[in-house]
């Protein structure tokens, strides 16, 4: 058996390429095609660790040698979930919601192997709290792009690291995909044999 195994990245999210290269590990990046509406009733944790799962299962349909990471991560705060926002005006109302208060940043992380019928599901959670920010501050930001393309409208690995005064929990998480669990899951699935 090989130490390690080609995995399949079930996300083009240039963020968790970007943690999985820094790893070293072997991978390709496979797109999803699945709808991420959140059911009635359905609470934060299970809805990011059903979109992981169906994320992987629907790549993992198609490499079912490899073993598939499916990954969704969400900002919450008093219990809205914040996604991407669709402009200006809503990066805007999303900062404006965050800015002097803590909020939970959650990923659902989720390894499938459809040959050896594995599967291994765990939701991270961090705390992010947030400085008191000015109007000047939001506008400014949201000037610069970053806020667009962003669960709850800010990048912790970019310029809106200005923002965050604290974090409890894993950093990585807050970008995207968490590597300390991620790297415990791969270990037990047998995916890769040690690390690093």
């Amino acid at each position: 058996m090989k130490d390690r195994e080609i995995l399949v990245l079930a996300s083009s999210s240039p963020r968790r390429i970007e943690i999985l290269k820094k790893l070293g590990l072997q991978f390709i990046v496979r797109k999803s095609e699945i709808n991420e509406v959140r059911f009635k009733d359905e609470t934060p944790e299970r809805y990011v660790i059903r979109i992981a799962f169906e994320k992987a299962y629907n790549v993992a349909k198609k490499y079912n040698e490899n073993t598939v990471i499916g990954a969704d991560t969400i900002v919450l705060i008093d219990g809205e979930i914040l996604g991407k926002p669709k402009n200006k005006s809503e990066a805007k109302n999303m900062l404006m919601k965050l800015s002097g208060r803590e909020h939970k940043v959650l990923t659902g992380l989720c390894l499938l192997n459809s040959k050896s019928k594995k599967i291994l599901k765990k939701v991270v959670k961090s705390l992010v709290i947030i400085k008191e920010l000015t109007s000047e501050e939001i506008e400014s930001y949201i000037k610069t792009g970053e806020p667009l393309d962003k669960a709850g409208s800010y990048a912790i690995q970019g310029i809106g690291a200005f923002m965050v005064k604290e974090i409890h929990g894993s950093y990585t998480n807050v970008v995207g995909l968490p590597v300390c669990e991620l790297i415990e899951m791969l270990l037990e699935a047998k995916a890769i044999k040690r690390f690093p």
